[in-house]
């Protein structure tokens, strides 16, 4: 019998009453694993019923309380950490040390919330006025809401949630159907670590689901990860409901790589940043910008390394990568490898037709080098969000930022070069919203906001870090004017000289 998935909503598992599941397959053997259930609207309306009847203690509950329960948390996800990592790797097929490297990211916004006493201080002004006072503090906004996407089931939850409720709201997680195991388990470590029931709620779905969480009343804001077209959707749909939106989109990161440059370090950082994960990831580097005449020597050297890459299931400790969600993703991103000559590309590495002994139906494929690629291809132009890298050609660096400049996307980009004023120039001067200076893929840590420029985010906040706190809480000034003690009218005594 397959096993269910169902929500988790007001503390306790909640079976699906739609009567719509979706399949969860392992990526490695193709085989269907699971279902999961399909919340329906009237699923949606209770659970975001149950974060609002939570909403109710937990949004007055004390700091010393809420951080009580995130340090128990912390706890037991550290204990859980191999757990966690196994669902992952069994439903979306990285390897085993590429989610513990998830969990482990994730546990830096559990910290970051842990702490949250300090990031929720307010601001004092006295005497701005005769006896008049001004503070600033910061509150809660209710109900919120968590739509994540795949490829990473668990860290991208605790970018959201873990701060969210630290901050003193409740929560409906809305996890990516195809891996949802993940999400589940984190509800019940926190349910284990004393988190008081319908303060986290996860609710699984489709665009039905999302619909609900976007167009209902007591949903306050909603967080987005996922790709470029549905964040826009999101934005756009939720604003016009008047919600507070942070809608983090796709991106086409690019890698400079100047003269001066060490190219064995380039080519292992190009590597593991385009091919870990099997470039399932919005910060994965999928363009190298090779300057001057270093691109023969480059391309030679990413290779080299990219043909000893070892592919197979996750959960094989010799596996270097795994394989990608699903079949059909895997045939989009072999279209952009199969069409990549004719558009001009030099097609270096194919990796499409890549199988692996006893897995034969797994969603595999390896890895792929294209070369001397133009700006008006489609594996150029398009998130390829798999083990691809394209490598272009320029004659300075002024060339190489102009290209990355005019590219729609804006997430993550990184430069290799020895030469200080090279790195410094180039920070300031690109377009995008996360830099790497001879660091690939440059995603802050905790305490630092995660999120990028133009077509790669749709929101004024970006995720975790001050500006997570910013955007799950709202501003409140209050002026404060008291009459002197000494003031007061006869027949009141506190002791106090009188004035008159």
């Amino acid at each position: 019998m397959t096993k269910t998935v169902n929500h988790w909503i007001g503390g306790k598992t909640v079976e699906g009453t739609s009567g719509k599941y979706g399949p969860v397959t392992d990526p490695a053997t193709g085989a269907v694993t699971t279902q999961v259930a399909l919340a329906s609207t009237e699923e949606v309306d209770a659970a975001v019923a149950a974060a609002k009847a939570a909403y109710a203690t937990w949004g007055t509950s004390s700091l010393a309380q809420r951080t009580t329960v995130l340090f128990r948390y912390r706890a037991l996800l550290d204990a859980h950490r191999d757990d966690i990592a196994a669902l992952i790797t069994a439903e979306h097929g990285k390897v085993h040390s590429d989610a513990l490297g998830e969990v482990a990211r994730g546990l830096e916004i559990v910290e970051l919330a842990c702490g949250i006493t300090t990031q929720l201080k307010g601001e004092l002004s006295t005497q701005v006025s005769n006896r008049v006072d001004v503070s600033s503090i910061r509150q809660s906004l209710g109900v919120v809401a968590g739509i994540t996407p795949f490829n990473f089931p668990a860290m991208v939850p605790m970018w959201m949630f873990p701060l969210a409720i630290a901050c003193g709201n409740t929560f409906v997680l809305k996890p990516s159907e195809k891996d949802p195991s993940a999400a589940v388990l984190l509800a019940e470590l926190a349910a284990e670590a004393g988190l008081p029931d319908g303060v986290l709620n996860v609710l699984h779905g489709d665009k039905v689901a999302v619909d609900g969480l976007l167009n209902h009343p007591d949903v306050a804001a909603v967080s987005f990860v996922g790709s470029t077209p549905i964040a826009r959707y999101i934005h756009a749909t939720a604003s016009a409901n008047g919600k507070r939106v942070q809608a983090l989109g796709g991106a086409k990161n690019h890698m400079l790589v100047l003269p001066d440059a060490d190219l064995d370090a380039a080519a292992d950082a190009a590597v593991s940043a385009a091919y870990g994960s099997a470039g399932e990831r919005c910060m994965a580097i999928s363009a190298v910008v090779a300057v001057g005449a270093i691109g023969d020597e480059l391309v030679a050297k990413i290779r080299e390394r990219a043909e000893k890459i070892t592919i197979g299931p996750g959960n094989d400790p010799a596996s270097e990568m795994g394989p990608l969600i699903t079949a059909a993703h895997r045939d989009k991103v072999a279209s952009y490898v199969t069409g990549a000559a004719a558009q001009g590309a030099e097609v270096v590495l194919d990796g499409t037709g890549h199988t692996v002994e006893g897995f034969e139906d797994g969603h595999w494929i390896g890895l792929s080098l294209l070369d001397k690629v133009s700006t008006d291809s489609d594996a150029y132009k398009d998130e390829i969000f798999g083990p691809v890298l394209c490598v272009l050609r320029v004659e300075t660096y002024d060339d190489g930022v102009a290209l990355m400049n005019a590219s729609p996307f804006g997430n993550g980009t990184a430069i290799f070069t020895r030469d200080g004023g090279a790195a410094r120039r180039f920070q300031l001067e690109v377009e995008a919203g996360m830099v790497g200076v001879n660091v690939p893929i440059p995603v802050p840590v905790g305490y630092h906001s995660f999120g990028g420029w133009k077509d790669s985010l749709f929101g004024d906040h970006h995720i975790y870090g001050n500006d997570g706190v910013h955007f799950y809480t709202r501003g409140k000034v209050v002026t404060t004017r008291w009459p002197d003690p000494a003031d007061a009218p006869a027949g009141v005594d506190l002791g106090f000289p009188r004035n008159h």
